[in-house]
Parts: structure tokens; sequence; C-alpha cells
């Protein structure tokens, strides 16, 4: 198995074996550690994380809403997992010597021009759509793709094969090959 694939980036083989024994370990620990088994998966530490902080605005809403008070609120294992990821991504970028600031992208800037602006707002109204699907599809690709799947969970089967079948045709959409 190769470790880098031709322009020096992670061999996503590797990266597979990785997060399979990422994900195989999360379940033995947490069951372990806290008693009930919690599998890998992102879109519920936005929810909280957004509860957080309105928390400080307008707790008397928090106190309200039935799903914060059911699932107490608070940052935990999956928080601390999608912080992991931010830095874990920025450690390997570094190592790799890919890391780079951009404020737009390459492609983006290929098909949609220079705007920074324009850039930003896309990336604001992708990700209310992705948080709102993950809520609809009742998690993440993440969620669906790793933990559903480890469990062989027919909704995850469909909710990936939804997941990947809409990002096709939206990149198509989208990203039109120039003649």
């Amino acid at each position: 198995m190769k470790l880098k694939t031709k322009d020096g980036g992670w061999s996503p083989y590797l990266a597979g074996v990785l997060l399979g024994i990422l994900a195989v370990i999360s379940v033995i620990a947490t069951t372990k550690l806290l008693g009930k088994t919690h599998y890998l998966g992102a879109s519920t530490t936005f929810v909280r994380a957004a509860s957080l902080v309105e928390n400080k605005i307008a707790p008397d809403h928090v106190a309200s809403n039935k799903y914060f008070t059911e699932t107490k609120v608070k940052v935990d294992w999956q928080f601390m997992l999608v912080f992991g990821i931010f830095l874990g991504a920025l450690i390997s970028s570094i190592i790799d010597k890919s890391f780079k600031i951009e404020s737009v992208p390459p492609t983006w800037e290929e098909y949609f021009g220079p705007s920074i602006g324009k850039r930003a707002i896309g990336a604001f109204a992708g990700g209310i759509v992705a948080m709102v699907g993950a809520r609809m599809a009742d998690g993440c690709p993440s969620g669906h793709g790793l933990s559903g799947m480890m469990q062989l969970s027919a909704s995850s089967f469909v909710a990936l094969a939804m997941f990947f079948g809409v990002g096709v045709l939206v990149a198509g959409m989208f990203y039109k090959r120039r003649a």
C-alpha cells in the first residue's frame, strides 16, 4: 500500500484504514468509559455549539427548546472530535507541505470568478444547506458513512446513496465542463 499519492497527498487507502481503526476504537472507548456506545459523527456537535452560543444570548429560548432540554448540551468527546478533525487536517497539511491560505480557491475562481464576497456567500449558503440536510437525514455523511455503515444500517445506505447522488447532480450543474 502506497502511503502517498502522485501529488504528495495521503493515500486514500491508508486514510480509510486509519479511519476504520478510529471508528472501532471510538465504539470500544465510549462503551467502556461512558457505559453507552457512541458512534462517530459531526453534525450534532454543530447544533450543540449553536445552542451554547445561543444560551449566552437568549437562555430562555434554549431552556424552552425540547431538543436542548432532552440532550443536555455540553462540551463532550464529540465536540473534541470535531476540534481534532480541524487540528488533524491542519497538522497533516503542514506536514505534507500542502497548507496554504486561500480566500478564493482556484476551482471556484475558474468557474465563478475571483469575488471573495461571492465565495463567502456561497460557502455560508452551502453550509446551511448541508446542515439542514444532515438534520433531515438524522445524521451527516460522516455519521452515516462511518458509523451507520459499520452497523450495516439500511437508513445509512439510503442516506449515503442520496448524499452522493445529489452531490454528483449538483456538481454537474455548477461545474459544467467548458468546451
